[in-house]
């Protein structure tokens, strides 16, 4: 496994990661099945993984709870749903009924109980408008989480098909990582995104880079693993 620095986070994480989102219930999905794939991740050098609490309302946190309790060197990301519970981010929503104070503050707690309780290593907002870019409320909220020791680092999970929908939001200073869709059928990212990011030294995590599985072969059983969500 190979390792790179995420952006300013500093960071050394494996350029490979592990999502959760198949984890969270579908059809098909084995709680036991799901603890092994992390486990087996964690085993082959992978010490970055991706959840969210809309991915089962805190089931894909609460099985990489299970795994952190039994290695500390592992680095999780997760993330608020937005209360409007709208996907994806629109203009014609407002800040305020998106990710007001308490909403934010709350799953902190959430997520942060279902992780084993220790720090966020990177909480992010799971849908983003750069409209909202502005909104001092959005600012005042992560600079808190941080100074109040809940979380280490804060970054947006894009709109899929709008990737400089965000550059706004981490030209104030505030955000660390952004995730975004980048794969060989969406490279959008390159026309603006990652110069920007390049600038301003934040993090790139590509969510989807094999498709959702579509660009991941023919694999046997014997190599065959859950699909990366990012």
């Amino acid at each position: 496994m190979r390792y790179r620095r995420l952006g300013r986070t500093n960071l050394q994480i494996s350029e490979i990661g592990h999502g959760l989102w198949g984890m969270s219930g579908w059809t098909g999905s084995d709680d036991q099945q799901s603890a092994q794939a992390l486990k087996a991740a964690a085993g082959l050098g992978c010490n970055f993984f991706d959840t969210a609490w809309a991915y089962g309302q805190g089931k894909s946190d609460s099985l990489l709870g299970e795994l952190l309790l039994s290695n500390s060197q592992l680095f999780a990301a997760s993330k608020v749903p937005p209360m409007n519970g709208k996907w994806p981010a629109s203009a014609a929503y407002k800040y305020e009924d998106v990710f007001p104070d308490q909403h934010v503050l709350n799953h902190t707690h959430l997520i942060r109980a279902a992780l084993g309780g220790r720090a966020i290593d990177l909480l992010q907002f799971h849908v983003w408008d750069d409209s909202w870019a502005e909104n001092k409320q959005w600012l005042r909220t992560v600079e808190k989480l941080k100074k109040d020791g809940h979380i280490h680092y804060f970054g947006l999970s894009l709109n899929r098909w709008e990737p400089a929908n965000g550059i706004k939001a981490i030209r104030t200073g505030c955000v660390d990582t952004v995730q975004v869709i980048y794969n060989i059928f969406d490279q959008a990212p390159e026309d603006e995104l990652f110069s920007a990011c390049a600038e301003l030294d934040v993090g790139i995590i590509a969510r989807v880079p094999l498709d959702e599985g579509s660009l991941a072969g023919n694999l046997t059983p014997e190599t065959r693993f859950p699909d990366n969500d990012w």
